[in-house]
């Protein structure tokens, strides 16, 4: 059986986890400084981003992911490692992402495509709670994806 603090760390991080689809999706990009570590790492190479410190990742964000009309992050099957003891003060993750995205066409139209992924999260326990050190996609799927898109996200 679970303990108490183990079962609040575990409904922390999910929260976590939808926190920062919110954020995104919500274009509230300032949000995710109670979502990152100052000086968390971010991997989003595979589906076609880039990779860095938190602060130049958000940066990236607030101009990238306006040029996309519409966009969700539904995240599910989050499963949670808790490193250590009971005293965890980190913990690992990986969560399914499925990703459908409006992408605005040359000919004014647009089309909607479908990504689909897992985050692997490291995440740490600060003063501010639970936040995300470290955060990596990995690829699943791309369906639907404009051809002038096709060689970021395959």
């Amino acid at each position: 059986m679970l303990d108490l603090q183990t079962l609040s760390d575990h409904h922390e991080i999910r929260q976590l986890v939808v926190d920062y689809s919110t954020a995104i999706d919500a274009r509230h990009f300032d949000a995710l400084d109670a979502v990152f570590t100052p000086d968390a790492y971010i991997d989003y190479r595979a589906m076609g981003g880039i990779d860095g410190r938190f602060p130049d990742v958000k940066a990236w964000l607030r101009e990238v992911l306006p040029t996309f009309p519409n966009y969700q992050h539904m995240v599910g099957n989050v499963s949670i490692r808790l490193d250590g003891d009971s005293d965890n003060n980190s913990a690992h993750g990986r969560t399914i992402c499925f990703n459908p995205m409006e992408v605005a066409l040359p000919d004014g139209g647009t089309q909607v495509m479908f990504l689909g992924l897992w985050y692997i999260d490291r995440f740490v326990r600060t003063a501010h709670g639970w936040r995300i050190a470290e955060r990596a996609e990995e690829r699943c799927y791309g369906h639907n994806v404009p051809a002038a898109l096709m060689q970021a996200v395959g």
